[in-house]
């Protein structure tokens, strides 16, 4: 009788000790409403797309004017290509570490960076309209990319370049 006394103690401490299951949580919902849209969020969100299109128009007018000189690469760019390299290597890979020059300015020619630099293709290091290509480019590649602000340096900018801003990119891939 005891140990039977003593078994059920057990399972009794063990049932009452784990709670029973609950599943997760549920968001609450007060008085059943449906949650409500963050309209300052989509108001920057429409903006934004407004500003993209604007550029995506811009560039290609540009691009255009120039008569058949500029193809349409990935993330909006314009590539311009003045030396196409050495095409009987390999193209750029990424992992590669590689020697670039960039001279980066305005549409208007204001000239915001003049950098020869080693860079790590694939890091993340370049604007997204270098960084997305390369890897269709040789050493010994110039061009000359029209690149969008949502490629380029974006809506925050940098030190030096403004948000928000078309920027012409002067590359050279040694």
């Amino acid at each position: 009788m005891r140990r039977v006394i003593v078994i059920l103690i057990a399972v009794l401490s063990m049932l009452s000790g784990c709670g029973g299951h609950k599943g997760p949580q549920r968001p609450s919902r007060r008085m059943g409403e449906a949650p409500q849209a963050d309209s300052a969020q989509i108001a920057l969100m429409e903006l934004n797309m407004q500003m993209a299109q604007n550029a995506d128009r811009e560039l290609q007018a540009i691009a255009q004017s120039k008569e058949g000189e500029y193809t349409l690469y990935e993330q909006g760019a314009w590539v311009h290509i003045i030396q196409h390299g050495d095409v009987y290597s390999e193209p750029i890979h990424d992992g590669e570490e590689c020697v670039l020059h960039m001279r980066v300015s305005s549409l208007n020619g204001t000239l915001y960076y003049d950098l020869h630099n080693s860079y790590r293709i694939g890091q993340n290091e370049l604007p997204a309209a270098v960084r997305q290509n390369i890897r269709e480019w040789h050493h010994g590649s110039r061009m000359q990319i029209l690149a969008p602000w949502y490629s380029a340096y974006g809506l925050s900018g940098t030190e030096v370049v403004p948000p928000y801003e078309n920027v012409i990119i002067e590359l050279e891939i040694e």
